[in-house]
């Protein structure tokens, strides 16, 4: 740990920080592997999300560079050393990876790897993933490997980071194929019991990692001590979130009500800023308010994921006897006349289906470089 415990613990807090504030997986995953490596000092990291077809769904590095990663070619197969930490949920601690019998050799631009230190990453039962680093940038035993045992308690610490990450994530994908109805049950109950508990856990284990230090006690002490606090944030964050979204019903508060509530919930979870403004809306028959409360979520969806945007905005406003919504992004836009390709991309032929199912207009403003805005206007009843 070359810039002593604070960095490392940091990196500890940095990784817990970004897991409460995102569910966007691959930004949390690329997180946690920075923080692994900081913490262990470390020259190369790695997470891998295994997939059902003997490769990976997901897998992250730090300590190899872009033009490097294209160069290496295709991702990893389950295999070797990755796989016995995937179907036999054993921990690697390894003075030479090259030397181990089951080191099947990698690509011609894949850099040299010599120590390595692996854990399975677990969800109850169940291993979901794989974290690794190689080459500890320290002086090795002649023979051995610089990687220590306490190296292995404190990047299961971060193992346990990664599998909360991943569940946040998998509950995320699943919370936008539910409907409104079932948002308020399954997934309150569903955030509650698979994140609150393992954020409870967490607290505990960052707590108990402080014996494990004992490069600078006091100050490592301190520095998890700050770990516990955010996790205990962090839960209260995510129970404030189930609060708000559970009264999300369409057909009990009206589209100004359920509109206003899901801001909300986005705008604690993504680092963009969602806000959402409501003015002289009255009542639309059912059809159309659910076609409105549709096409801004499919609009919120695509700011917040693809755009890059640092706000979003989203109004709601009375137009003659129709109303108006108006979903706006600072983001990166694109080229409104390539429609068929942004359609498909962006999910626009699904929102002009429902716009036009309820007899309203759809028009789309971007640019590149400029945001976009999406406008959906209709008639009422």
């Amino acid at each position: 740990m070359s810039q002593g415990p604070r960095s490392g613990l940091g990196a500890v807090s940095s990784a817990l920080l970004a897991m409460s504030r995102h569910l966007e997986v691959r930004d949390v995953l690329k997180t946690i592997v920075a923080s692994a490596r900081e913490l262990l000092d470390a020259q190369y990291a790695a997470l891998g999300v295994p997939d059902d077809h003997g490769g990976f769904a997901q897998f992250v590095v730090d300590g190899v560079s872009d033009e490097q990663w294209k160069a290496i070619g295709p991702l990893p197969r389950q295999h070797g050393i990755l796989a016995a930490m995937l179907h036999e949920a054993t921990p690697e601690r390894l003075a030479d990876v090259r030397k181990d019998p089951r080191f099947e050799g990698w690509p011609s631009a894949h850099p040299e790897m010599s120590d390595f230190l692996g854990l399975p990453i677990r969800d109850g039962d169940e291993v979901i993933g794989a974290l690794f680093l190689a080459n500890k940038n320290c002086d090795k035993p002649e023979g051995g490997c610089g990687f220590t045992e306490e190296d292995e308690q404190l990047l299961s610490i971060l193992a346990q980071h990664a599998a909360i990450a991943l569940t946040n994530a998998r509950l995320y994908e699943r919370s936008r194929e539910l409907t409104i109805a079932e948002e308020r049950s399954r997934l309150a109950h569903e955030l509650h019991d698979a994140v609150s508990q393992k954020l409870f856990s967490l607290r505990l284990t960052a707590q108990a990692a402080a014996a494990l230090v004992d490069r600078d006690p006091s100050r490592a002490k301190g520095e998890l001590h700050q770990v516990a606090v955010l996790a205990a944030e962090a839960a209260d964050e995510l129970r404030a979130a189930v609060v708000e979204l559970r009264p999300a019903a369409l057909d009990e508060d009206g589209l100004t009500a359920t509109l206003r509530t899901h801001v909300q919930v986005l705008d604690r979870a993504h680092t963009a800023r969602v806000t959402f403004t409501a003015r002289s809306f009255r009542a639309l028959p059912a059809a159309q308010e659910e076609a409105m409360l549709r096409v801004a979520q499919e609009a919120l969806h695509n700011a917040l994921r693809h755009s890059g945007a640092e706000h979003v905005d989203v109004t709601l406003d009375r137009r003659g006897s129709g109303a108006v919504l108006r979903v706006t992004d600072d983001g990166s836009g694109f080229e409104p006349t390539a429609i068929r390709r942004a359609g498909r991309h962006l999910g626009l032929v699904s929102m002009r289906d429902r716009t036009s199912g309820v007899g309203g207009t759809l028009t789309v403003e971007s640019a590149p470089g400029k945001g976009t805005t999406i406008e959906m206007e209709v008639p009422g009843g």
